[in-house]
């Protein structure tokens, strides 16, 4: 168990890791990115590359914890939110230059890991019987007081009337890639986190998952903007992921695009 839950760090992790593939030249903008882009930002900063021979510095957190380090003066260039709310209150601050576009819509899954007595099902049967039989003693989710898959997490638990039944037994992530990890690496009996994650392969393929109905949580609408600090790199990466290839790298990661939200 210790060294799948390793080895799923390790994948995850190299998501913090600079994107360019070479040394740092200093006009190279630093991207603060939501946790659930990790795959697939990582795969949009290297079709970027190799389109333009331009390179991002990528660092993925928790958007709630981002949003914090901005006010206090963190040097990124760039922002992409799991949460919109946070773009706009850096607009309203003066952080960022506008309120931002939204790039993506994302979703959740219920996580079940190779090996585990619970079974992955959308409308959380199989959850609901666990938690009564004792089969689920650990679940992870991540932390909805700064990481906005964790706060749809709890309304989708919430929702089913589930909640207050799990709550003792939550472990929660620091961010969503977090509790990716100690779901699918077999540390918890099971998990809810992001759908882009949960397509991974690297994830993906530790398991079994069920995608969890958009109507048990708000959605959760994803905003990027520019920093009052991006130069011109920064904003040539800004409008790519605007642009058709990075879209069709967002809809394979189970993301919904702006104009397709129903």
């Amino acid at each position: 168990m210790l060294r799948a839950l390793r080895r799923v760090a390790g994948i995850l992790l190299l998501a913090a890791l600079p994107a360019s593939g070479h040394s740092q030249a200093p006009a190279v903008p630093n991207v603060a990115a939501a946790s659930d882009l990790g795959f697939a930002l990582q795969e949009i900063a290297g079709r970027y590359r190799a389109d333009t021979g331009r390179g991002v510095q990528l660092t993925f957190g928790s958007s709630g914890n981002f949003f914090r380090q901005i006010r206090q003066g963190a040097p990124f260039q760039m922002f992409m939110s799991a949460d919109e709310g946070f773009v706009r209150q850096l607009a309203e601050s003066g952080d960022a230059l506008d309120d931002g576009v939204l790039y993506a819509i994302g979703r959740i899954v219920l996580f079940v890991p190779t090996g585990s007595p619970l079974r992955a099902d959308a409308g959380f049967a199989d959850l609901r019987q666990a938690i009564a039989d004792g089969r689920v003693r650990r679940f992870a989710i991540a932390n909805p007081e700064h990481a906005p898959y964790g706060r749809a997490a709890e309304q989708a638990l919430r929702s089913q009337g589930l909640w207050d039944a799990l709550r003792s037994r939550l472990v929660l992530g620091e961010n969503v890639s977090q509790a990716a990890q100690f779901a699918s690496a077999g540390s918890t009996q099971g998990g809810i986190f992001a759908y882009s994650l949960a397509l991974a392969p690297a994830v993906g393929s530790l398991g079994t998952y069920a995608l969890i109905p958009a109507a048990w949580h708000e959605p959760l609408r994803q905003r990027m903007v520019l920093l009052r600090t991006a130069g011109a790199e920064a904003r040539a990466f800004y409008a790519y992921v605007q642009q058709p290839p990075a879209r069709t790298i967002f809809r394979r990661y189970g993301f919904l695009l702006p104009d397709e939200n129903p």
